[in-house]
C-alpha cells in the first residue's frame, strides 16, 4: 500500500517540519489550498509526487484519506464457527472431513481481518496470504505464543497435531478467543508410505484433509524444482569447466550481446567475493579470468543432492553422467526426500523475501579442490531459485472442522532439520489474533528434539518469545517408557497397553515425562501437560498422570478428548493454557552462539539428553576446525538424532543416563543458518514398507472423491 500524507492549508509548513521523517518516505504529498507554496526538494524523496488540489476537492481528499487510514487499522474478528455433531463410534478421518462443508476461504479471510488484496485464493478452500500484511499491522501488538511439543513418542505418534487443532477449536469456537493454528505441510512420502497424513484426526482436523495432505498450493513442488535446478547447475558447470579452456569458458559465461559484453549482477557479486572490483569484462587479467570462470568443484566433496517427494530407497545412492554426451563426467551422488532439502529449512526460517534470497545465495553446495566453500551464489543460480520460491514464501490459509483459521507453511524434518513450521506463518498469525489472542504452533517429535530446536534455532531467527509449552503425553507412551514391551507400527498392541497398569504409568511419568518437563523449564517457559486420552485409558491412569505431572513441575495437567469430541473435548486444556499464559516468563536460550561448536553440542547433550559427555571423532574435529576457519562457528546447533529415545539408542526408553553421545559426522546448512552434528546413522530418504498406504488409495471416477486416504 502506498503511503500518502495529506496536509491542510496554512498548516502545511508546520506539520511538514514536524513530520518531516515520515514525509520524506511518502510516495505522494497532497497540498490542499496551497497552490503557490514552494516545497523544498529535500523534504520529499526522489520520484515522489507533489499534488496540488483546489479547495473544492478538500472534502473528497479528506474522505479518501480517512477511508485509507481505517483500512490500515487492525480489524476485529467476526468469526462464524462451524457446528460439529460428533458421532459414536467415531467415523474415519476422511468421512468426518467430508461431512463438514468448509466456509469459502474469502469469507474466513474477511472474518479474521484480512483485506481482499492480501489474499491469493487457490480454489474455494485455501489461499496464500501476502506478506504485505506485516507492513499493514506492524504496530499491532502480538498475541500469546503457544508451542505444542511432546514426550518421546512411540513409533505410532502421540497426537501433537490433533491436540494443536483441538486446542484452537476450543479457544475460538467455544471460549470465543481469537486463536490461530500454525502447522507444517506434510510430505507426500509418508502420506503414501506408512505414516499417513498430518491433518490431525477424528474431530480435530484441518479441512479439506485431502487437499492438506496432497499437493496443497505446490510449495513442496517449488522446493523440488528449486533444489534440482541447483543440482543441475553443479553438474553442468563441472562438465563445462572440464571440457573448455579459461578463455572459452569466460567467453561463454560473459557473451557479447549486440556487440556489448557485460557481467550480470550475480556475476558482479561473484567478482566482489573474489576481491575483484571491476565491471568491464575486457579489463580482467588472465589470472582474474581463470579465478572468475572456474569454481573447480571437487566431485568427491559435493554435498548437494537431488530431491523428490516420494519414499524411494533405490535413489539413496546413484551414479550420474553415464551417457556418452557427458564425456565421462560420472560421479556418485544420491536423492533426498524433498522436505530434507536445505531450501525447505530456509523457507521455514526466512523473515521476508530479501532474507530468503540472501539465505539461498549462502547455501554451500560443495568444496573446491583448494578447500574453499562453493555457494549457490557462486554458481549464479540463487536468483533463479528465489524466483521459483517467490510464491512458496507466502503461508497458506485453511480452516479446522469448526471453521477456525489455520496457517500451513513449510515442513522441515525434525530429526535432520529443525522440525517447525515457518517463522512467517507465526508472525502473520500473531498480528491477526490481536493482543489478547493465541497462536498455537507445533514442534516435531519429542521436546528434546523439536522443542529444543524451536527455542534455540527458530526463536533465535524470529526474535519471538513463547508464553506457554503444551507437552503432549499418552498413557500408551508412558507405559512404554515405564518398561512396557516394544510398540511397532502395524502390529497389535500388547495387553499391557490395553489393560490398566498403574505401575508402568507411574514409572513412565517419573522418567520420560519428568525429564521433558525439566527440558521445557530450562528455557524459562511454563508447561501445561495435555494427556491425549484413548478409549483404553482408565480414569485411575488418567488421574495418576495428571497428579505426577504437576508434582514434576507442570503448571497444570489435563485430559483431552478432542479426537472424539472436537473443541469441546479440549476446553479444560484451553482454560489451563489461558491461565498459564498469564504467568510471567523468563525465556532464555540454552547456549550462547559464540560458544565453541563442541561446547554447544556438549551443552545440548548433557542438559537436554542427559548424557555424561560427548565423543568427537578426529574426522569430526577436522570438519569443526574447517567450519571455524570459514566463519561458521557462531551458528546454532541442529542435532540430527533419533526421535525414539532421549539418547542416541532408539531402544533405550524412559530417561537414560550414564551414556556418552557419539558425534559420527557434522555438516553445515549455511543458508538455513545452523550446523548439524549427526548422532548415529540418519536417513534422508525413507523407503516404502512391504504394504504402503497407497494400496488403499483410489479415486471414484464419477464423483472424483478420493477413496481410502485415511
Amino acid at each position: 500500500m502506498h503511503q500518502m500524507f495529506y496536509q491542510a492549508p496554512l498548516k502545511v509548513l508546520m506539520l511538514c517540519m514536524f513530520c518531516l521523517p515520515q514525509v520524506m518516505h511518502a510516495d505522494a504529498l497532497v497540498l490542499l489550498g496551497a497552490e503557490s507554496m514552494e516545497i523544498p526538494s529535500t523534504w520529499v524523496r526522489p520520484g515522489a509526487a507533489i499534488i496540488r488540489c483546489e479547495s473544492i476537492l478538500k472534502s473528497n481528499v479528506v474522505q479518501s484519506c480517512s477511508r485509507w487510514l481505517q483500512e490500515q487499522q487492525y480489524r476485529p474478528w467476526h468469526l462464524h464457527t462451524l457446528k460439529l455433531l460428533p458421532l459414536n463410534p467415531v467415523p474415519s478421518d476422511i468421512e468426518i472431513s467430508r461431512a463438514q462443508t468448509p466456509k469459502p476461504i474469502d469469507q474466513l479471510a474477511a472474518e479474521i481481518g484480512l483485506l481482499p488484496e492480501e489474499l491469493e485464493p487457490y480454489g474455494r478452500s485455501k489461499a496464500k496470504v501476502r506478506l504485505s500484511l506485516l507492513d499493514r499491522l506492524h504496530s499491532q501488538p502480538d498475541g500469546k505464543y503457544i508451542l505444542v511439543a511432546g514426550i518421546t513418542p512411540t513409533p505410532l505418534g502421540e497426537g501433537k497435531s490433533t491436540v494443536t487443532i483441538g486446542l484452537v477449536q476450543a479457544m475460538s469456537a467455544h471460549l470465543k478467543l481469537n486463536s490461530f493454528a500454525c502447522l507444517r505441510q506434510p510430505s507426500q512420502g509418508p502420506t503414501f508410505g506408512v505414516k499417513g497424513g498430518a491433518a490431525g484426526g477424528g474431530y480435530a482436523q484441518v479441512i479439506p484433509m485431502e487437499e492438506f495432505n496432497l499437493h496443497l498450493t505446490g510449495d513442496i513442488h517449488a522446493i523440488t524444482a528449486a533444489n534440482n535446478l541447483v543440482a543441475a547447475a553443479i553438474d553442468a558447470r563441472m562438465l563445462h569447466e572440464a571440457t573448455q579452456s579459461d578463455k572459452a569458458l569466460f567467453n561463454r559465461l560473459v557473451p557479447s550481446v549486440n556487440g556489448v559484453r557485460k557481467f550480470s549482477p550475480i556475476q558482479i557479486s561473484r567478482l566482489q567475493g573474489l576481491g575483484i572490483h571491476k565491471t568491464d569484462p575486457a579489463s580482467l587479467t588472465p589470472q582474474e579470468v581463470s579465478a572468475f570462470a572456474r569454481l573447480d568443484l571437487d566431485p568427491s566433496k559435493i554435498t548437494w543432492h537431488r530431491v523428490v517427494d516420494t519414499n524411494d530407497r533405490f535413489l539413496r545412492k546413484i551414479t550420474v553422467g553415464q551417457a556418452s554426451t557427458e564425456k565421462g563426467q560420472t560421479r556418485e551422488t544420491g536423492f533426498d526426500i524433498a522436505v530434507a532439502s536445505e531450501i525447505m529449512a530456509i523457507l521455514a526460517l526466512s523473515d521476508n523475501l530479501g532474507d530468503m534470497r540472501g539465505r539461498l545465495g549462502r547455501m554451500v553446495v560443495g568444496t573446491s579442490r583448494s578447500g574453499k566453500p562453493v555457494t549457490a551464489e557462486d554458481l549464479g543460480v540463487s536468483g533463479a531459485v528465489a524466483v521459483l520460491m517467490k510464491d512458496a514464501i507466502k503461508p497458506t490459509l485453511m480452516q479446522t472442522l469448526e471453521g477456525t483459521p489455520v496457517f500451513v507453511h513449510a515442513g522441515p524434518f525434525a530429526n535432520i532439520a529443525h522440525g517447525n513450521s515457518s517463522v512467517l506463518a507465526d508472525k502473520l498469525a500473531l498480528k491477526l489474533v490481536g493482543q489478547d489472542g493465541f497462536v498455537v504452533t507445533e514442534a516435531g517429535f519429542g521436546a528434546d528434539i523439536g522443542m529444543e530446536k524451536f527455542f534455540n534455532i527458530k526463536c533465535r531467527a524470529s526474535g519471538l518469545k513463547p508464553n506457554v509449552v503444551v507437552l503432549v503425553a499418552t498413557v500408551r507412551a508412558l507405559k512404554m517408557h515405564g518398561g512396557g514391551p516394544n510398540v511397532s507400527a502395524g502390529a497389535p498392541l500388547p495387553r499391557e497397553y490395553i489393560d490398566e497398569n498403574l505401575s508402568l504409568v507411574a514409572r513412565g511419568c517419573r522418567s520420560n515425562l519428568r525429564k521433558q518437563i525439566q527440558i521445557a523449564k530450562l528455557f524459562g517457559v511454563p508447561v501445561v501437560v495435555a494427556l491425549n486420552a484413548f478409549r483404553t485409558d482408565t480414569p485411575a491412569e488418567i488421574d495418576l498422570v495428571c497428579q505426577i505431572a504437576k508434582e514434576c513441575g507442570a503448571s497444570d495437567a489435563v485430559s483431552c478428548q478432542h479426537w472424539s469430541q472436537g473443541g469441546r473435548g479440549c476446553l479444560e486444556l484451553a482454560l489451563a493454557v489461558k491461565e498459564a499464559a498469564r504467568q510471567p516468563t523468563n525465556f532464555q536460550f540454552l547456549y550462547n552462539t559464540e560458544m565453541p561448536i563442541v561446547e554447544k553440542i556438549r551443552t545440548i547433550a548433557q542438559k537436554v539428553y542427559g548424557a555424561d559427555d560427548i565423543e568427537v571423532s578426529p574426522e569430526v574435529q577436522r570438519k569443526i576446525d574447517y567450519y571455524n576457519h570459514q566463519g561458521y562457528g557462531s551458528l546454532p546447533i541442529c542435532m540430527a538424532k533419533t526421535h525414539l529415545s532421549l539418547s542416541h539408542m532408539p531402544d533405550k526408553k524412559g530417561a537414560p543416563t550414564g551414556f556418552v553421545l557419539p558425534i559420527r559426522d557434522i555438516r553445515a546448512s549455511v543458508g538455513a543458518g545452523f550446523i548439524y552434528p549427526l548422532v548415529g546413522t540418519m536417513s534422508t530418504m525413507p523407503g516404502l514398507p512391504t504394504r504402503p498406504c497407497f494400496y488403499d488409495i483410489d479415486i471414484d471416477p464419477v464423483t472424483e472423491d478420493i477413496i481410502g486416504l485415511f
